[in-house]
């Protein structure tokens, strides 16, 4: 289970990311191409939204919010390798059927 301060800071990195982001949040995506598209990230994330080993569970996250961390990356805003290579290639409608998609789903915890 996360720590207060680690909440607090994760908290404070979405809405300083959402700032950033500079682009309204596009929350309404495909469901099913997000859900496509989600065998790629189940590579490092949990699927039951389950935090493991430093890799954020993004299972649960609300769509803007997701989108906003994705642009960040996209933008090279984050620092990630892997994450700014992969949201590179995701087009703004692939992005936006990510967030609908792991925003519908609810953490197994």
């Amino acid at each position: 289970m996360a720590g207060a301060a680690e909440v607090t800071g994760w908290s404070a990195f979405v809405a300083v990311a959402i700032a950033l982001s500079g682009s309204p949040a596009r929350a309404s995506g495909d469901r099913a191409l997000g859900e496509y598209l989600s065998s790629e990230c189940v590579t490092c994330h949990q699927a039951s939204g389950r935090r493991s080993d430093g890799i954020p569970a993004i299972v649960g996250v609300p769509a803007d919010q997701f989108i906003a961390l994705m642009e960040t990356y996209k933008q090279r805003q984050r620092e990630n390798p892997v994450m700014q290579a992969i949201a590179v290639r995701l087009s703004a409608e692939e992005i936006a059927a990510l967030a609908a998609y792991y925003g519908s789903l609810k953490p197994q915890h």
